[in-house]
């Protein structure tokens, strides 16, 4: 199967994957034949990649970090829970926080589970989902990152579960923001920005409510919009003073954000939203953690097309674990030429890279 960029995907192209909500509703189902009609409305709903089927490709094998069912229903458990928080206010939702603490952790434990049985790196990209609320499905993906990262760190156990949780958790205090400023389109006025930056101090306060999670949890909260400089928020602490856990979960936070569809503005590719972490490399984000998330990632997932350094282009056929950025890849044409597909292992030519994709 092959990965298209939904702006260019052209009628009679036949799905070798669903297309999900977050509810877990099927919209499309995999084997539908593409119409104009069917292309339009996942563009208008935010579907910025499907796999298509594809003769070249169909040996390539897709990996999800989480199976689709797992992925659904951890999403459903964070909207379920933050929804009834949000319901219930501040003050009155403590002991529920402490009611879905087992089945948070339980899902985390599920989480950990899958991340660190699979000997493959994280492959991001691979779960095409229709996420009507940004916030829940974005909690899961920053716990996955976060999980995969503790998991190159090589962490205890113990402290990858309390990281996950505190990443399932880190933007609960949205949910205490007015929603007509959490899901404004529009961009906030400075003083509407002040009340969404708030979120953190919210989460903070409303976590160390619980007896059921160490304090740890509420900072996870706290301090993921922390920048090394201290130029984040809410506290403005820099360096030392922010904890290990707050510095994974800005990196998990911004990748995340940058590479997912939003309202007014289309996701980055992996590898740009790299980038962005690169590019605030030792002055915002830890240098040496934006090198290790960029090992427990693949930036380059199965299926994506891609161009060479010699101008030709191919399809990332399988991941090279060892050297992320140099993938074995299939050959489609050179000199813009379609060719008889060929595979090349990146990994054993280094005369050649990868410049850029062709999504």
């Amino acid at each position: 199967m092959r990965l298209v960029a939904s702006q260019t995907l052209q009628e009679g192209a036949e799905l070798a994957r669903p297309i999900f909500n977050e509810k877990g509703k099927v919209l499309i189902q995999k084997d539908v034949t593409l119409t104009s009609p069917l292309i339009k409305r996942l563009q208008e709903r935010g579907v910025t990649y499907v796999y298509i089927k594809d003769e070249l490709t169909d040996d390539i094998h897709i990996n999800s970090p989480l199976p689709e069912e797992m992925r659904l229903e951890a999403i459903q458990l964070v909207k379920q829970s933050f929804t009834t928080f949000q319901n219930n206010g501040f003050e009155k939702s403590a002991f529920l926080l402490d009611k879905t603490s087992k089945n948070m952790t339980n899902m985390v434990d599920s989480m950990i589970g899958q991340v660190t049985g699979n000997d493959e790196i994280l492959t991001v990209m691979s779960d095409i989902l229709i996420a009507d609320d940004y916030v829940f499905a974005h909690s899961i993906n920053v716990t996955l990152y976060a999980i995969a990262l503790a998991t190159e760190l090589k962490l205890p156990a113990k402290q990858i579960r309390q990281l996950g949780l505190g990443a399932m958790l880190h933007d609960v205090g949205k949910m205490f923001i007015p929603d007509e400023i959490l899901n404004k389109t529009g961009k906030l006025t400075d003083a509407e920005f002040d009340i969404m930056k708030s979120h953190t101090e919210k989460g903070f306060n409303f976590l160390r409510q619980s007896t059921s999670f160490p304090l740890l949890i509420a900072h996870c909260a706290y301090q993921h919009h922390e920048r090394l400089d201290g130029s984040g928020y809410p506290r403005g602490i820099s360096l030392e003073e922010i904890h290990p856990f707050g510095k994974i979960l800005a990196i998990a936070d911004v990748f995340d954000a940058v590479t997912s569809n939003r309202v007014y503005r289309d996701a980055m590719l992996p590898q740009e939203g790299l980038e962005v972490l690169y590019a605030g490399s030792g002055k915002l984000f830890d240098r040496e953690l934006v090198r290790t998330f960029k090992n427990a990632i693949a930036i380059y997932p199965n299926g994506a097309t891609i161009r060479l350094s010699d101008n030709r282009i191919a399809i990332v056929v399988k991941q090279n674990n060892q050297l992320h950025e140099r993938p074995i890849v299939r050959v489609i044409k050179e000199n813009e030429q379609d060719v008889q597909p060929y595979d090349i292992d990146l990994s054993k030519q280094f005369d050649l890279t990868v410049t850029s994709y062709q999504i």
